[in-house]
């Protein structure tokens, strides 16, 4: 049997940091993740996904990311019930294993987007290009 979900979509609201009574760091938070196709009116169409992230991952999710930001999330999915004064509840989320940020916090650009800062100190750097720098280089 297998249960594995991956999801790529942008948080909704700032995350909001809570612990247990064991003090254990957990997040929930709802990602938006667009549909393929969109509706008669020709507006796109999104889920809206709950999904609960733990422990340090927790932490680093309300540190570093902000509404709208582009995250990644791989995890499974798990649902749990509670008896309310409506009657039972049923909820369904993603118990999140794994979250990557796509964006910055700061510019929410994309990380593939922004410039390279490669210190012109770095060692390796600088043997590169010395390296190509070389005019008896076999290839």
């Amino acid at each position: 049997m297998m249960n594995r979900v991956i999801l790529v979509g942008r948080i909704t609201k700032e995350p909001e940091l809570k612990r247990t009574a064991q003090d254990i760091a957990v997040v929930n938070f709802t990602i938006a993740v667009n549909r393929n196709y969109t509706d008669q009116q020709g507006e796109k169409q999104a889920d809206f996904i709950s999904c609960v992230v733990w422990r340090k991952q927790a932490e680093n999710v309300a540190k570093y990311v902000s509404k709208g930001m582009l995250l990644g999330v791989e995890g499974r999915i798990q649902t749990r019930q509670y008896e309310s004064e409506t009657g039972m509840k049923y909820i369904t989320e993603v118990l999140c294993d794994s979250v990557q940020f796509l964006e910055n916090k700061s510019s929410n650009q994309s990380f593939e987007d922004q410039p390279s800062t490669k210190s012109q100190s770095d060692e390796f750097y600088e043997t590169s290009k010395k390296l190509a720098a070389e005019d008896d280089l076999p290839f």
